[in-house]
């Protein structure tokens, strides 16, 4: 893991606030020059803390009007089989995430799709079909209040520099 310092941090707390910002304005958030801001956010970038920035859609607007979450078990758990149900998820498009887990299930997925009848056909054409999956359950979000991807980055330090 990285040695990050309050600067660091506070950096990467204005970028998960604004990704699009200018090297100039996050140096107005945090006590550093655009330069320094610069090769602070290489040395993030090289030390993988910054896997990649990405504009974030909302699904609503575009028509994707659902939301699941699913939980999945299989039915054998061998390397092979597994490799294969984590390749055959990576090449559908509607399953946003997925996570490995522990207790009634195996797997969670976030799955997006733009009505009811999208989401049972995925369920039942798709999914239902990939080598492997013995049972599939599914929650229909109602609606979501909260959407973050930013980290609580508090934890890592309490001696963080104060915004400007």
């Amino acid at each position: 893991m990285l040695d990050l310092d309050s600067f660091d941090l506070a950096l990467l707390d204005a970028l998960q606030k604004e990704g699009r910002a200018t090297h100039h304005q996050l140096a107005e958030h945090v006590a550093l020059s655009a330069s320094q801001i610069g090769r602070r956010l290489q040395r993030l970038e090289a030390a993988g803390v910054i896997e990649g920035y990405r504009v974030v859609l909302r699904p609503e607007a575009l028509g994707l009007a659902v939301t699941a979450f699913t939980t999945l078990r299989l039915q054998h758990h061998g390397d092979q089989v597994i490799e294969r149900f984590q390749a055959e998820i990576d090449l559908l498009p509607e399953v946003l995430e997925c996570h490995a887990v522990v207790g009634e299930a195996d797997y969670l997925l976030r799955i997006v799709v733009p009505d009811l009848n999208a989401l049972s056909a995925f369920v039942m054409k798709r999914l239902m079909q990939v080598p492997g999956v013995e049972n599939v359950r599914s929650n229909i979000v109602l609606s979501a209040f909260k959407r973050s991807n930013a980290l609580p980055l508090s934890y890592l330090s309490n001696n963080r520099p104060a915004a400007r």
